[in-house]
C-alpha cells in the first residue's frame, strides 16, 4: 500500500442525469480538507473562472485546483483543443498522486471518457496508480460505464426527477454555474 494510510483507497463515483454531481464532489472535498487531508480537484471540459465553485476551490486549494477545459464542446472540430486540456489534466493528476495526496477529484471525467477526450486506458491508469499510492479518487459525470461501476467502491446515482430547464428557466449564476 502507498504512503497515505493502511486503509484501502476508495473509488467514488457520482453519476446520473440529475443536477448535483459536481456539488457532491465539492462537498466531499470540503469534508476532506476540513479533516486535514491533502486534496487535489481537477475539472475536465470546464474552463477556468466559469463556475462559482471554482473561485472557492482555487482560494482553498491554490495549485491543487485545475480547470483544464475550454468550456462546452459545440462541435467535433473543437475536440483537439479539448483533448489538449484533457492531457494536461491527466498529467497533473498523475503528479498529484505521486506527491502523496489523500484525495483526487476528477470532475466530469466520465463525460470526458464518453466524449473520447480521454481513453479507458488513461482513466484506468489514473485509478490504478491512485489505488497503489493510497489516494482515494472521486469521478463525476453522466452515464458511468459498466467497467467503472464494477471497479467503484461507492456509486451515487443522482437522478433528475424535475428540472426548471424544462420550464424554459435559464441557467443562473450561483445555481448552475
Amino acid at each position: 500500500m502507498g504512503t497515505q494510510s493502511q486503509e484501502k483507497a476508495l473509488i467514488m463515483v457520482y453519476t446520473g442525469s440529475g443536477k448535483g454531481k459536481t456539488s457532491a464532489a465539492v462537498g466531499q472535498t470540503l469534508r476532506a480538507v476540513g479533516a486535514g487531508l491533502k486534496v487535489a480537484f481537477g475539472q475536465f471540459l470546464k474552463r477556468d473562472n466559469q463556475a462559482g465553485e471554482q473561485k472557492v476551490l482555487k482560494s482553498m486549494l491554490e495549485n491543487d485546483f485545475l480547470a483544464s477545459g475550454i468550456g462546452f464542446c459545440r462541435n467535433k472540430s473543437e475536440l483537439p483543443k479539448h483533448r489538449n486540456g484533457a492531457l494536461k489534466l491527466i498529467d497533473w493528476a498523475h503528479e498529484k498522486i505521486r506527491n502523496s495526496y489523500h484525495l483526487l477529484v476528477l470532475d466530469e471525467a466520465i463525460y470526458a471518457l464518453k466524449m473520447e477526450l480521454i481513453s479507458r486506458d488513461e482513466l484506468q491508469g489514473i485509478i490504478d496508480e491512485a489505488s497503489k499510492a493510497g489516494t482515494s479518487i472521486v469521478l463525476t459525470g453522466r452515464e458511468a460505464p459498466e467497467w467503472l461501476r464494477e471497479k467503484a467502491d461507492m456509486i451515487s446515482e443522482i437522478v433528475e426527477e424535475k428540472h426548471h430547464f424544462h420550464k424554459n428557466i435559464s441557467a443562473r449564476k450561483g445555481i448552475e454555474y
